[in-house]
């Protein structure tokens, strides 16, 4: 799909084939979703600008390669989002944080926003908005609307796994913002949950039902 990358590291399907089986316990599922998130942040930022300072090593001076620009802002759709986050801020523990929080109404599936809270300076950062389920999408393009009312514009979208119907919506509302994914799965079941999908990410994570 235009738009989509799908990380299909070897660490990351194995890790993702875990967190599936319904037999895993909680404790490990949050486990794992740290650690995928490691592996879905190197390639989500594997092409971030670099520039050049000077500094001595303990033999001679050098120009060595640093990030160039300001900050990254992480975007965590809450809840289920900080699964992912924390993770990422292992990676890059420099970013700044935005939380988005946002709950799917079951009977519209449409949804609702109870929170945001985001840096200043959107405008001048790559800000990176993570979910681990994009499923019908609707969250994930409010969570974009909103950073983009407040003047992001230079997104990406990172999810753990996509339904195709997701994927749709969420490129036809936002063309601008690249998808990258660990799975694209096979469809939306009548609740608009991903198939085969891993059950609901916030409860599993969490342990709640």
């Amino acid at each position: 799909m235009q738009g989509v990358t799908v990380v299909d590291h070897p660490l990351v399907q194995h890790k993702l084939t875990i967190m599936r089986d319904k037999e895993t316990s909680t404790a490990s599922f949050r486990r794992l979703l740290r650690e995928i998130s490691l592996l879905l942040c190197y390639e989500v930022t594997r092409d971030l600008e670099l520039t050049t300072r000077r500094i001595e090593t303990p033999l001679q001076p050098i120009d060595s390669p640093t990030l160039e620009g300001k900050k990254l802002v992480f975007a965590s759709v809450l809840r289920a989002g900080n699964g992912l986050l924390d993770g990422m801020l292992d990676l890059v523990p420099a970013a700044r944080v935005a939380h988005v929080g946002m709950y799917r109404d079951h009977e519209t599936l449409e949804a609702v926003e109870y929170f945001f809270k985001a840096p200043s300076n959107l405008g001048d950062r790559l800000v990176i908005v993570v979910d681990p389920m994009l499923a019908t999408a609707n969250s994930a393009i409010a969570a974009v609307d909103k950073l983009k009312e407040r003047g992001a514009t230079n997104l990406r979208f990172l999810c753990l796994l996509a339904a195709p119907e997701g994927v749709e919506n969420f490129r036809k509302s936002h063309p601008d913002v690249p998808v990258y994914t660990a799975s694209i799965d096979e469809c939306l079941n009548e609740k608009g949950y991903i198939v085969p999908g891993l059950g609901d990410a916030g409860d599993r994570m969490y342990g709640t039902k």
